[in-house]
């Protein structure tokens, strides 16, 4: 009797693990899964040439993906933009979502978050010779401020600090870049580690204003009413900061930039 109780019980655990409607289940039973990033965020997450992928993000994808026992060369990885990623989750598209995607409470009521795993704090990118923008306040009707759609960036300023400075939307913010490169906007705005990286890339016409004004709480996006899966994403996180190889992927993507590292948030329960 206790044989075969306890084979039922395995019986049991083993149809859990591979229920198809959890993460869990869908990497034990496929050895897959299908994480969303962005393809454009130097240091962050970029999609090179050659089709790998390297970034924080990608890092942090990895190795929850190696937690879930799922190698990296069984990731499917698709592009996450401003405006899609809870499209991306709640249409099952994606199991998850690592593109610097801050924890708000609207978000919240689609999908569900778990970290946050880096907090960031929103800044201004301009040209190297700009004089007139030194901060949000500095912004105003005769400026123009590009963001991407989607985003909590460009809300945030004109909410905060200059309701009717112009506002210009992009779907990428390699957009936004290269249009202020071409002078087609004044500005740009979001996260001060994003905007170190694109600056990295163009040191000699571009530059970070050094003011950040919010805190962007960066966090893994899931679908909600999965607590398994939620606490596995959870688990992975905590190693990866305790272990040191999230301090380790931060001074090897973003480090040459310039930009100071902080020290590792801690995780909502």
């Amino acid at each position: 009797m206790l044989a075969t109780t306890s084979a039922a019980v395995l019986l049991l655990s083993s149809c859990a693990s591979a229920d198809e409607n959890t993460i869990v289940g869908r990497a034990s039973k496929n050895d897959r899964l299908t994480i969303a990033v962005s393809y454009d965020q130097p240091g962050m997450a970029v999609r090179r040439l050659d089709g790998s992928y390297r970034g924080f993000d990608v890092d942090v994808a990895k190795f929850i993906a190696n937690e879930f026992g799922v190698e990296e060369q069984n990731i499917t990885w698709k592009e996450a933009q401003p405006g899609n990623r809870e499209t991306l989750l709640t249409s099952g598209e994606a199991d998850l979502v690592v593109s610097t995607y801050s924890i708000t409470d609207k978000r919240k009521e689609l999908i569900d978050f778990v970290g946050p795993y880096f907090v960031a704090g929103q800044d201004l990118l301009v040209r190297m010779n700009e004089t007139r923008i030194d901060g949000p306040k500095s912004l105003n009707a005769s400026l123009r401020l590009c963001s991407t759609a989607g985003s909590t960036s460009a809300a945030y300023v004109r909410d905060q600090f200059a309701n009717d400075v112009k506002m210009v939307e992009y779907a990428k913010f390699s957009d936004c870049v290269t249009a202020l490169l071409a002078q087609n906007v004044d500005a740009v705005t979001t996260d001060d580690v994003l905007l170190a990286g694109y600056a990295a890339q163009n040191p000699e016409l571009l530059r970070v204003v050094g003011d950040p004004f919010s805190k962007e709480e960066y966090g893994v996006g899931l679908h909600r009413d999965d607590p398994t899966s939620k606490a596995k994403v959870q688990a992975a996180l905590q190693k990866m900061i305790d272990t040191g190889a999230w301090r380790k992927s931060l001074e090897a993507n973003i480090g040459s930039s310039g930009y100071k590292i902080p020290d590792p948030p801690k995780l909502a329960p």
